[in-house]
């Protein structure tokens, strides 16, 4: 039995992520609950504070995926109720869940990302849709690839292989956040890193390679069963492997997270990553990457979240 006494797993919220994060949380509270530790799974409602200040959890693991979730301001109320839980603190998950914030602290550590121009939707109109437009291709060059800069599950994401094709990706792209992110597109295997820090420092677990069915891995291609396939450890050179874990590890450490995160790569012919992106809430259903990482590494995943929420409970005591 588990020498933590309950723990709550938090999941649902009200962002467009709002399914895959039940799934998540389901995923967590059973392995846990086969770890032997008792586990109360609660969504993000007004009965959420009530609950924990009659009966404080021991730790809390943060399953919920966009919004609130990762930009930090649960994490915030969590502080405030001074009870521990798995993750970044409030301040990192506000740079990390900001693309283009968490690209600029990548970049200024030395790592790779795509080249990118980030556009308000009011700019966007204000100055004329196709004019600017018309300059993003010019300075970018095609193909593209357009994503809300918050927010996760490739939600509003759209690979732009023409200019014709820009200005639908943009529509889209503004029906899941007032600000846009548009990237050179790198070719190459897309690999996702998830790092783990289970007492003794942020390590990287395999790199889980990302082959969709349809050439984009877009929300059907994450949450569909069969829609993509996955190559865990990803089919990468000794040389590229390595330097997916570095860069992973590196980007964990630089934008100051903690216990748990998961990096989105490119790697390009000459086997060079190129950072997207990195989730501090990574997912954990049945098709999430970093549980396929977790057993590709040989790791149980109800061991590595028991162990996560018992440094998070021991590191509360100690502060």
């Amino acid at each position: 039995m588990s020498d933590l006494g309950h723990v709550l797993v938090l999941a649902g919220g009200l962002s467009y992520e709002r399914e895959v994060s039940l799934r998540s949380g389901r995923r967590v509270s059973e392995v846990l609950r086969a770890t032997g530790i008792d586990v109360e799974a609660r969504d993000t409602d007004a009965s959420l504070v009530p609950s924990i200040l009659a009966d404080p959890p021991d730790a809390v693991f943060v399953t919920l995926h966009g919004g609130a979730g990762e930009d930090g301001a649960i994490r915030s109320v969590l502080e405030l109720l001074n009870v521990p839980y798995v993750g970044a603190d409030p301040d990192a998950c506000r740079v990390a869940f900001d693309k283009p914030t968490a690209k600029a602290v990548v970049r200024s550590v030395g790592l790779r990302t795509p080249e990118s121009v980030t556009l308000p939707k009011e700019t966007f109109h204000d100055l004329g849709a196709t004019v600017v437009l018309g300059r993003i291709v010019e300075h970018l060059g095609l193909p593209l690839f357009v994503k809300p800069a918050r927010g996760g599950s490739a939600l509003g994401a759209s690979f732009v292989r023409t200019a014709e094709e820009l200005p639908a990706a943009m529509v889209g792209c503004f029906a899941y956040g007032d600000t846009a992110l548009i990237e050179r597109y790198v070719e190459g295997v897309e690999v996702a890193v998830s790092v783990v820090d289970l007492g003794h420092g942020p390590v990287a677990l395999p790199a889980v390679e990302i082959v969709p069915d349809e050439g984009v891995y877009d929300y059907a291609a994450r949450y569909t069963a069969g829609h993509t396939e996955f190559f865990a450890p990803a089919r990468l050179s000794a040389a590229a492997a390595a330097a997916c874990a570095e860069t992973a590890v590196t980007a964990h450490t630089a934008l100051g997270l903690r216990d748990i995160s998961r990096t989105d790569l490119i790697v390009d012919a000459d086997g060079v990553p190129h950072f997207l992106e990195v989730n501090v809430a990574p997912g954990m259903t049945e098709t999430s990457l970093l549980p396929m990482s977790a057993e590709a590494a040989g790791q149980d995943l109800g061991d590595l979240c028991r162990t996560l929420l018992q440094n998070a409970a021991a590191r509360a005591r100690a502060s």
